[in-house]
């Protein structure tokens, strides 16, 4: 017996109760901020997910939005892993109690994974650049970080020259076609 909040449809033959699932095409990890010169000035090597260490008012100001991470990098300071120099401003709506916009933010990452990417940063004289900071299914705040190599004005012509190679043949083969 269908109760007065439940509907049956007749064309899937499933029954739905009131509450709806998320399509599968909806998009999991709601981005906030995106490092869209890190993909131009750095040639990315590996990339990781770590988790951020925040207070309330951090999470309130990501979740209206507002942060910055382009000029931001991670370093290791006292065996632990931060990321430095990013920017969330205050909450609007916090009181006495709002955090320092730039103050350096402790990452969360596996042991293995901070000892290789110490041991690629000291040896092989790459940076940790972060790429952007996004929420997960579970609604907690994580940043994607990637191991880079910084590349030469030579390299980012070769790049820019590529994207445009790369616009002008997609334009070719959708007037030709």
């Amino acid at each position: 017996m269908l109760s007065p909040n439940m509907r049956f449809d007749w064309g899937k033959l499933v029954v739905y109760d009131g509450i709806m699932n998320k399509s599968k095409n909806s998009p999991t990890r709601k981005t906030i901020a995106e490092n869209r010169k890190a993909r131009f000035n750095f040639e990315i090597i590996d990339t990781l997910e770590a988790g951020l260490v925040l207070t309330g008012t951090e999470v309130k100001s990501l979740r209206a939005n507002q942060a910055n991470i382009a000029e931001s990098y991670a370093s290791f300071e006292d065996g632990e892993f931060w990321l430095i120099n990013s920017y969330v401003p205050e909450y609007t709506q916090g009181n006495r109690f709002n955090h320092d916009p730039r103050r350096h933010r402790k990452l969360l990452v596996n042991r293995r994974e901070m000892s290789r990417l110490f041991n690629s940063v000291s040896r092989e004289g790459m940076t940790i650049v972060p790429l952007k900071i996004y929420f997960n299914e579970q609604g907690r705040a994580k940043l994607e970080l990637a191991l880079a190599r910084g590349k030469k004005n030579h390299d980012k012509r070769e790049t820019e020259k590529m994207r445009d190679w790369n616009r002008e043949k997609a334009r070719l083969l959708r007037d030709r076609g």
